[in-house]
């Protein structure tokens, strides 16, 4: 190479920004949504071939998740609560029916997955009973629910122990986040995302017409395998 040449330019890796009510910001690489399964945690891959019959993948992100369920055979339906994100999954030929559970107005699911850390989408205790009695009505009979989450509590951060405190004081769980997602000029509403300790899962579950069957975990990540009344 001439050492005249100019050096390569290189294109930034673009990056998902998480702000924290509390002025904590992380950061991590986006191109995670749109990672293949050999690089992904192995949780993840034990929920798709978990899986069965008709699946609805509950916050798909870019569909990296659905993708690999419908490779299996398996029959996809998505909810997304970010516009692009379930157009990029649209575009990919993933069918995305709303943003949310309310979104519902079909049922029938035998399988309903909440993947990469989205058991933290059920937000609070009290959204966390309502989501999965309505999860229950849309379910068909026997049905299971996957729903990976991680430990909150595993932390020595300073920081972190400071927020759970916080909460507490609040009356809210030490691990439930008020956060917003940024990229760019680009942010999303502030919204709860709850990291739920196993025993607080146990809870919820406890109010629902689920029954928490078994607790797979690894490391500080967790699955919870739930199965409906026949």
């Amino acid at each position: 190479m001439n050492s005249s040449s100019p050096a390569p330019r290189l294109r930034p890796r673009p990056q998902e920004i998480i702000e924290r009510d509390d002025r904590f910001i992380s950061a991590s690489d986006a191109r995670t949504y749109f990672s293949t399964e050999d690089t992904w945690h192995p949780l993840d891959r034990l929920v798709c071939d978990q899986a069965r019959g008709r699946v609805l993948d509950i916050g798909c992100g870019a569909d990296r998740h659905s993708l690999a369920l419908r490779e299996r055979g398996l029959e996809v339906t998505a909810l997304e609560p970010s516009p692009g994100a379930a157009q990029v999954c649209r575009d990919r030929g993933v069918t995305v029916i709303g943003s949310a559970v309310e979104d519902l107005t079909v049922g029938g699911w035998d399988s309903l997955v909440l993947l990469g850390n989205n058991l933290a989408l059920l937000g609070s205790p009290m959204t966390a009973v309502s989501t999965l009695r309505s999860l229950a009505d849309h379910a068909a009979p026997g049905a299971v629910l996957l729903g990976l989450g991680t430990q909150p509590y595993a932390t020595t951060d300073p920081l972190h122990l400071a927020y759970h405190e916080r909460n507490r004081a609040a009356g809210r769980p030490g691990g439930q986040l008020r956060i917003r997602v940024r990229h760019r000029e680009l942010a999303t509403g502030w919204f709860n995302y709850w990291f739920m300790a196993v025993d607080e899962v146990t809870r919820a579950v406890d109010q629902t017409p689920w029954r928490l069957v078994d607790v797979t975990a690894s490391g500080a990540a967790y699955l919870v395998h739930l199965e409906l009344g026949r």
